[in-house]
C-alpha cells in the first residue's frame, strides 16, 4: 500500500568526523546486525559530497512498499531518508557533533531544495526531532532556515 510522502528526515552514520563510510558497511550495520529486511536510509552523502543512492525511489508523492526504509520507527511509510557520513567526534566518538563537510553542507542542501521542490507540501526535518537521540547532530530547523526554505517545509 502506497503512502503520500510526508517527511524528509535527515540522519548521520554517527562515526567519528573524517572516517569514511561505505554503503556496504551501512549495509551490514543495518542488514546483518539488526536483521532488518532493508537499510535506514534511500540515499547517503559521503565526505566528498557525493550522494550515492542505497535504496532506488522514484520522484512521485508517494512512499511504495519497495522504498520503505527502516530510518525512524513509526513514519517510515510516510519518509525519506537521507543520511550524511560523520556526526561524532573524532577524539571522542561518543559525543555528537555536527562533522558536515563544506562539500556534504551543500549537496545536503541541494537535495532538500530539490525534495521541496518535488514535493511541495514536504517537511524536512532530524531525526532527533522523533527520537531521544542526537542524530543528526545539527539543527535541523535552523539549517533549513539559513538555506531558505519555507517555514511550511520545516517540521517543528
Amino acid at each position: 500500500m502506497t503512502k503520500k510522502i510526508k517527511y524528509l528526515v535527515i540522519h548521520c552514520t554517527a562515526t567519528p568526523e573524517y572516517m569514511p563510510i561505505s554503503s556496504d558497511m551501512i549495509r551490514a550495520w543495518h542488514l546483518n546486525n539488526n536483521g532488518w529486511r532493508q537499510v535506514g536510509y534511500s540515499g547517503m552523502i559521503h565526505l566528498n559530497g557525493y550522494y550515492e543512492t542505497l535504496v532506488p525511489f522514484d520522484d512521485d508523492d508517494f512512499i511504495a512498499p519497495w522504498e520503505i526504509t527502516n530510518g525512524v520507527r513509526g513514519i517510515n511509510a510516510v519518509s525519506r531518508h537521507i543520511v550524511y557520513v560523520g556526526g561524532c567526534q573524532k577524539s571522542n566518538p561518543k559525543k555528537a557533533k555536527d562533522t558536515r563537510t563544506p562539500a556534504q553542507y551543500k549537496r545536503l542542501a541541494e537535495f532538500v531544495k530539490e525534495q521541496t521542490k518535488a514535493h511541495p507540501h514536504i517537511q524536512i526535518a532530524g531525526h532527533n526531532q522523533f527520537s531521544n537521540k542526537a542524530c543528526p547532530s545539527f539543527d535541523v530547523p535552523t539549517f533549513c532556515r539559513e538555506i531558505g526554505l519555507a517555514e511550511k517545509n520545516i517540521y517543528q
